[in-house]
């Protein structure tokens, strides 16, 4: 199945003096055929090269496509001069609710208009 739509993201700095990376708190609103809330926590660095990697956890809890309940998606994200690459799945057993058993995983898009999702799933 596809889910489409569009979402509201929110990053908030959080200060760890001794840490090696930036840690930020993300906090979505989605709408579309995913309606709910995104909340979790970020990881990134970027060199003085300019590349760069993210990673994060992130708790969906709304509903999709009319299904009530969360599930957890998982990104890594990677970018040089050359390439990008961003990698956003379902982790497999996360699902709770009427989304228990669900699969699948995201593409995040940004433009000018803001950020859409394209999510493939299964349950």
């Amino acid at each position: 199945m596809n889910a489409t739509g569009t979402f509201d993201v929110q990053l908030t700095p959080q200060e760890d003096r001794d840490a090696p990376a930036g840690r930020m708190l993300i906090d979505k609103t989605y709408d579309g055929d995913a309606v709910g809330a995104g909340r979790g926590q970020m990881l990134s660095k970027r060199t003085e090269a300019g590349t760069a990697a993210y990673c994060a956890v992130e708790e969906f809890v709304g509903a999709l496509d009319g299904r009530e309940g969360g599930f957890t998606l998982v990104h890594n994200g990677r970018m040089s001069a050359e390439a990008q690459s961003l990698d956003v799945l379902i982790l497999e057993g996360s699902g709770t609710g009427e989304l228990a058993g669900i699969t699948g995983s995201m593409r995040i898009l940004q433009d000018d208009a803001g950020h859409r999702y394209e999510l493939d799933y299964a349950i």
